[in-house]
């Protein structure tokens, strides 16, 4: 599987115990015979590049030997252009279930629709949703699973659900005296920590944990501190092996490979995400319904404030019902944002949803989501209380910064016990 290097965009816009690292597998074993030719077919990166854990099958396959495998995957969990599944199913190992995350096993679900439990019609193997009717593995679905593997793509941000599904899944492991293996991924917004720290009193589906917007962890970083902290529930240990990234950094600049969800399809997208998903709290469209979701945003009542305009659809399997449908929505176009300043300044931008409220002549539904009796998204997406007042109020950027502290500061330096990167 091919590596690139992200190339940032030119253009500029006119106007986002067991959890230890002793727990890690860091030394490379060796395939032998069959296996070994298998996994030289698979055409896998010289050791030059980023090689996910996922890639380097002589270090687990030991461990799963004679063993029924549970598999925690969607369609990010790949090996080369084969899903891990198909890759280790034709190496032998015997894989009793797969557990489908938000959006389905095959990524074919859109954002907060349920998924039923099934059968995956192209192996035959028992599909669990773990967003459906449980969000956590049963005693029942562990009973006949001896190993359970965690494979799947983050993007490091708080509210994206992924990480809520690991914890839930290394709770279940816990209490039914499995190990968990995690196939180790970059995260493509690994340089970034930032944004407050989530207050308890708006723990929900989007966050869970007191960890800023950008956590600047991998999942085997943040499986760690599940473990270390006490997070998971009644303080349990889940006995967790990491198989880490090899030639990885935080501060890399990462191309996913494959989209991590039906509406983060672009890179821009993705380096955009931890910004721009906070007008999911707005009365403002922010690209569902269009090709470019997370990197446009707009309203019709912006008419005559910005030039830029766009028209939601409904598009099935991204967002069948988007906000505005079939409206003209004026805003800001960040297609053509140059990443790299984001980078630069290691910060999520929230100028832009700063901007837009000062723009906008609704500003009494401003965070409203859409006009309706809802209330408080924009608080479970921030974390704590006061960001919709003090924008509301015009209190500047540094000053809305300035009441991060001194949670941020001290979640950076304790971060700093569960990393397994630089």
């Amino acid at each position: 599987m091919k590596r690139y290097l992200f190339l940032a965009f030119t253009s500029l816009l006119a106007l986002s115990a067991c959890g230890q690292p002793k727990s890690t597998e860091e030394d490379s074993g060796t395939g032998k015979g069959d296996q070994k030719s298998t996994i030289r077919r698979m055409n896998l990166p010289d050791t030059m590049g980023i090689k996910t854990g996922a890639e380097q099958t002589e270090k687990y396959l030991p461990l799963l030997k004679g063993k029924r495998v549970g598999m925690v995957v969607n369609p990010t969990s790949i090996i080369g252009t084969q899903t891990v599944v198909d890759s280790l199913l034709k190496l032998g190992v015997k894989i009793q279930k797969i557990f489908g995350p938000e959006h389905g096993f095959r990524g074919d679900a859109s954002a907060g629709v349920k998924v039923d439990d099934a059968v995956d019609a192209k192996t035959g193997i028992k599909a669990v949703s773990l967003y459906g009717k449980h969000s956590t593995p049963t005693t029942e679905d562990l009973a006949d699973v001896d190993i359970m593997i965690f494979d799947i793509q983050d993007v490091g941000v708080r509210f994206y659900t992924y990480i809520n599904t690991l914890q839930n899944v290394m709770e279940a492991c816990a209490a039914n005296g499995k190990t968990l293996l995690i196939l180790d991924r970059p995260n493509p917004n690994g340089y970034l920590i930032d944004g407050p720290i989530l207050d308890p009193q708006f723990k929900s589906g989007i966050g869970v944990q007191p960890i800023p917007i950008a956590h600047g962890l991998t999942v085997g970083e943040y499986a760690q501190m599940l473990n270390g902290e006490g997070w998971l529930k009644n303080k349990v240990k889940c006995h967790i092996v990491v198989i880490k990234n090899l030639h990885y950094n935080h501060d890399m600049e990462y191309t996913l490979p494959v989209k991590p969800s039906p509406n983060l399809n672009t890179q821009q997208a993705i380096l955009l995400y931890p910004s721009t998903c906070l007008f999911e709290g707005t009365y403002l469209n922010h690209g569902r319904g269009t090709m470019f979701p997370f990197t446009i945003i707009g309203a019709p009542y912006l008419k005559g404030k910005f030039k830029f305009s766009f028209i939601p659809k409904s598009i099935k399997g991204m967002s069948e019902t988007p906000l505005f449908q079939n409206q003209l929505c004026y805003g800001l176009d960040l297609r053509n944002y140059d990443p790299a300043e984001l980078r630069k300044s290691k910060q999520i931008n929230i100028s832009w949803l700063i901007a837009l409220y000062n723009a906008s002549p609704k500003k009494e539904d401003f965070f409203n989501t859409k006009l309706s009796k809802e209330m408080g998204v924009i608080e479970r997406l921030v974390g704590v209380a006061d960001f919709r007042k003090q924008v509301m109020e015009g209190q500047s950027e540094k000053e809305i910064r300035a009441s991060w502290e001194p949670g941020l500061s001290n979640y950076k330096k304790m971060r700093l016990k569960y990393l397994l990167y630089k």
